[in-house]
């Protein structure tokens, strides 16, 4: 098992790489979230040339949580075709940030199969998270 911090080794997240394996029709749904003002800085603008030429669908949404002062910044790319993951992720969002849902096992496994991952990977993804779990209790 990987350090308990990150995600075992190919699950991701998939940092630097979502737009290439959105591009090889691997991935249909890449999402980016940070607190709005963070300095983290969102690679749009790789995106931009296939947002442009309609190859890949953005949307953006701030979601304003119950749990934290501060907002968060959610921006989504999805395959032209797959905006329905776009909607069913920000369903998802909606919950957990702003009406405070806790995640479980199930939500993670939707979020996994809307990224596009394996079942294997999200069994294995899961398995990260239970322990996670058990580790904060």
């Amino acid at each position: 098992m990987s350090d308990i911090g990150t995600p075992p080794e190919g699950i991701g997240p998939h940092e630097d790489r979502e737009l290439e394996l959105m591009l090889s029709g691997t991935k249909p749904l890449a999402m980016f979230s940070d607190a709005v003002g963070s300095p983290y800085e969102f690679p749009e603008e790789r995106f931009a040339p296939y947002v442009a030429d309609g190859t890949i669908v953005r949307r953006e949404v701030i979601y304003c949580s119950i749990k934290s002062e501060l907002p968060c910044r959610c921006v989504y790319f999805a395959r032209a075709g797959e905006e329905w993951r776009i909607e069913a992720m920000h369903r998802i969002n909606e919950s957990l940030f702003v009406r405070g849902k806790s995640t479980s096992p199930e939500i993670e496994r939707e979020i996994g199969r809307l990224l596009g991952y394996t079942e294997a990977d999200i069994e294995q993804y899961i398995a990260w998270f239970e322990v996670c779990r058990a580790a904060l209790k």
